[in-house]
Order: structure tokens, then sequence, then C-alpha cells
């Protein structure tokens, strides 16, 4: 294989085989782009050596199409791993990319996913540091699939999640729902329907880390009580969740919730709720009353929190429930959605 390879050069069965062409494989496209240290040791276990408690997610990824706007399964592999670090206060340290390509696929293809996943996590300050390809026969997979596994530490000294919740405590989203899904659906064009919309599909742990340090200055080490990002299910499955494990009520307003126009016209027209639709760069925080209001400004302050802003609290009251508050005054139950509305978000 040349440095490069040639132009319209395809996955062969013996780039999986454990050869010469697979070691080529791995040193031209995957070294290439995610170029460090440990990861060119090509070890079957990359060494880390953080300090203090250690957070560890795996997520497997089969987007359709590869490509979307505002991203492609490489941007996404990334950062849906982060943010899942995130959601337990986790700065990443590591992460492993496995990757199951089809016979046939494209190498370019395969190259500019690499440069967006190294992209990613250059913008997330995370290396990749080690990884694992197999190629499989035409048809028995969708072009590409990629499991990235993310290893972070954890910055806070407390327990995070649905037992940390605290009657009285805010509700806080970092933004605009529902982008993700319909950009999604707009480029398979399933629909005869066209939408300006773009992916939210981003790395969010330097939003978290802004969250959690302006919690800890306005309302003590233990302000930040849950960190979650919505994606299958959206915003109605993490607020159910959270209800149901923590055997309280949450109140949402829903005039408080951003949705684009665009994404909420496409919701009217095939008939979609955006609170059950996947995102990809958004996140729910949960925090003490007093820390909510600087909260909501360190993360506005963030690259990807603009739009951040207090939806509700939890209560006491209607425990396991989630209430949200309509536009008309009335109140209706939030329900875990059943099934998958868009298959294939992540």
């Amino acid at each position: 294989m040349s440095e490069r390879g040639t132009p319209g050069e395809r996955i062969l069965l013996g780039h999986g085989s454990g050869g010469k062409l697979y070691r080529d494989l791995v040193k031209d496209v995957f070294v290439r782009a995610f170029a460090n240290p440990v990861l060119e040791r090509l070890d079957d276990a990359a060494a880390l050596t953080p300090s203090g408690r250690i957070a560890f997610t795996t997520d497997a990824h089969v987007v359709q199409p590869l490509t979307f706007p505002g991203g492609d399964i490489g941007r996404l592999a990334v950062a849906g791993t982060v943010n899942d670090l995130a959601t337990a206060a986790a700065r990443p340290l590591g992460l492993a990319a496995a990757f199951v390509i089809e016979e046939g696929f494209l190498l370019d293809d395969l190259r500019a996913v690499c440069a967006s996943m190294a992209a990613t996590a250059r913008e997330a300050g995370v290396p990749i540091v080690t990884g694992d390809t197999k190629v499989v026969e035409r048809g028995a997979a969708d072009g590409l699939f990629i499991t990235t596994t993310g290893v972070g530490e954890i910055v806070v000294a407390h327990e995070l999640g649905s037992a940390a919740v605290r009657d009285g405590d805010a509700v806080i989203l970092s933004g605009g729902i529902g982008d993700h899904a319909v950009a999604i659906l707009a480029a398979r064009g399933e629909f005869d329907f066209r939408a300006d919309v773009r992916s939210d599909c981003a790395p969010l742990w330097g939003l978290v880390e802004a969250a959690v340090g302006a919690a800890r200055a306005s309302g003590g080490e233990e302000a930040v009580r849950f960190l979650r990002d919505p994606t299958r299910g959206g915003l109605t499955t993490v607020l159910a969740e959270l209800a149901e494990e923590s055997s309280l009520g949450i109140e949402v307003e829903e005039e408080a919730i951003p949705v684009s126009p665009a994404v909420r016209s496409v919701c009217d027209l095939l008939g979609y709720d955006p609170l059950t639709l996947a995102n990809e760069g958004k996140m729910v925080v949960v925090t003490a009353a007093e820390a909510a209001d600087a909260v909501v400004a360190a993360v506005r302050a963030t690259k990807y929190g603009s739009e951040a802003r207090r939806i509700g609290f939890v209560t006491a009251a209607h425990p396991g429930r989630v209430a949200l508050r309509t536009p008309f005054g009335t109140r209706r139950v939030l329900d875990m959605p059943i099934g998958e509305l868009l298959p294939r978000i992540c």
C-alpha cells in the first residue's frame, strides 16, 4: 500500500486479517489521524496514569447516513462518549475506538471519518489512545460501525445521580432540543420536506466543567446533583427516569424549553413531540436552587451553552411524575416514550 493509498481504493477482507494489510491500515489511517505517543506504541492496552476516582464508559454508533448536517459518525462517536463521561463529572483522559468496516467501504471515506474524530477529540482535549478494527463481508454491516470507550477522572468528591436530588432543586437545560433527530431525518430523505437544521452533536466536557465550578462556588461542594445528556428518548425520558428513580416529582415549564422554529415545524408536520427527540449536544443539569442562576450564567458563557436556561424544579409533590405546565395554564404528565420514533440516530 502506498503512503496514501490509491484513489478510490476500498476496504478488503484482508484488511481485517491481522496481517500486513491490517497493519498498514492501522498505521496509514488510524495512527495517522489520531497521532499521539500512547497510540503510536500500538500496545494491546494503553497505560494511563490518572489520580483520583475514575469513570469508564463505552458506546456503539450505527447512525445512517454516516454524514449529516452538523456532523458525521466520527464526530458523533467521540462526542457521545465524552458526553457520557461528562455526566459523571469526569474529565476525559483517553478514548479507545473499535471499527467494524464493511468490505468495499472507501478508504477515503474512512480517512474523512477519522479526521472528523481526530478534530473532535482535539476539541474535547482527549487523545484516542487505542482501538481495534474488524472487516466483515459485504452486506454484513451498514458501511461502518464505531464503538468508542472512554476513561475519565471524576472531578467531584460526592456521588451524582438520582439519589442526590432534593426537593426544591433546579432543573437546567443547556440549549434547544430536537436538532439532531431532525437533522438525521432530513438527511435520510424519507419524508418530502426540507429543514434548515444542523445536528447539535458536540463534546460537552467544557460546558459541564463550567457548570460544576459555578455550582461549587455558589452553592457548595455538593451543589451539582445530577447530570444527563438527553439522547435517545429525548428530554422526556431523562426527566421521567429521574422522577421515577428519585421518587420525587418534577415540574417543567413548556415555554422555558427552547425549540427552534424549524424543529417545531417538522414536529408539527410529522406529528412528533420535540421533547422525545434525540439530542447529541445538550445536557440536563440538576443543582441546588441557590446555585441555579450562577450555573445558567456559566453554561451560557461556554461554546455550546448559549441557550441554557432553568426549565423547572424538583418537588416532593406527585412523586415519580413529571408535570409539564403548558402555555394555556394546564398541566400534562410526561410519560417515557415507548419504542423508537427515529431508529439509528446515534
